[in-house]
């Protein structure tokens, strides 16, 4: 009977070291799956598979990016939320994140409260894009024709609330004119329709253009940034025609809800630094993009900032979700 006792003890012993040194396994010990609310080529897309193979080098386990489109990243944020908040399920989000509950009143989650804000990640100005064969040389052309002719225009952007929708919007407001809004499920479909001439024009951001801007199949009006842009130098900034205007395009990363602090603090580090990496800062460069790397507080700011400033606009201009 001791003898038994004693073999009982030891296979507990045995056991709960087993459970300890398993829950204390290093993170990851499998693939993390990074969500991207668009669709494959568009500027989200670029940076989460950018970073994710870097970040599948530093850690020695799979990454894998997965496209889930629709309703603005309405669709993407849902399956986050619905997650474990274990890590392994993340996802990259742009500007819109932080105005979708103006444009969807019944959004299946809170905006603040279900998410786990982990790194603000990167930045970059819209651009206001023709065919390399357009008649428009300048903004101010685009200007002339929509004041001669109201509502014979229109733009393209990659959905409604998200940063280049808005781009066009603050465009018609402090220029006073009237252009059509055209929303796709992301910007590579606006780029594609604007190739096939579709439409005169497109905002997109710098992920979404630099390869077309290069090709010499696209030419770029304008960036929405107030300065230019470093890797457009002769491009004019849309303040220069339009005075006060100025905008852009961010990116972060999130996490479901109740993540652990430990957790949350490893993920941030472990992408900023490879934000960090000359890899990722010549790809970001080429793409028309900044590194930005702030902190899980830093990333909570932002979406709070945007949902204060663009949540009016969006009420004034009646935009909601198709």
């Amino acid at each position: 009977m001791k003898r038994w006792c004693q073999i009982a003890a030891a296979a507990m012993a045995l056991s709960v070291a087993g459970g300890i040194a398993s829950a204390q396994s290093p993170f990851p010990s499998r693939a993390v799956h990074i969500f991207v609310p668009y669709s494959a080529g568009g500027g989200v897309d670029i940076l989460a598979r950018t970073l994710g193979d870097v970040v599948s080098r530093q850690w020695g386990q799979s990454v894998v990016v997965e496209n889930r489109p629709g309703a603005g990243g309405v669709v993407a944020s849902q399956a986050l939320v619905a997650s474990s908040p274990d890590g392994y399920t993340l996802m990259v989000v742009a500007s819109g994140h932080a105005t979708n509950p103006f444009l969807y009143p019944k959004i299946p989650y809170d905006t603040f409260k279900d998410f786990t804000p982990i790194s603000l990640l990167a930045s970059s100005p819209n651009i206001l894009l023709v065919r390399a064969d357009s008649p428009f040389k300048t903004l101010g052309d685009v200007i002339a024709l929509a004041r001669a002719k109201p509502g014979s225009l229109s733009f393209g952007h990659a959905g409604n609330g998200t940063s280049t929708h808005l781009a066009g919007e603050l465009l018609k407001d402090l220029a006073r004119i009237d252009i059509n809004a055209i929303s796709y499920k992301g910007g590579a479909p606006a780029v594609n329709d604007l190739l096939g001439g579709q439409i005169p024009m497109s905002f997109n951001n710098g992920p979404e253009s630099v390869a077309q801007l290069e090709a010499g199949t696209l030419r770029a009006l304008a960036v929405t940034t107030i300065a230019r842009a470093p890797f457009l130098p002769d491009v004019p900034s849309m303040a220069e025609t339009v005075p006060g205007y100025d905008t852009e395009v961010w990116w972060g990363l999130l996490g479901p809800a109740g993540m652990p602090p430990d957790l949350i603090a490893k993920l941030s580090r472990d992408f900023v630094a490879a934000l960090n990496t000359d890899t990722v800062k010549e790809r970001l460069s080429r793409l028309g993009a900044s590194p930005i790397g702030g902190s899980p507080q830093q990333l909570d700011a932002k979406i709070r900032a945007d949902y204060a400033k663009w949540g009016p606009i969006i009420k004034a201009a009646g935009m909601k979700a198709e």
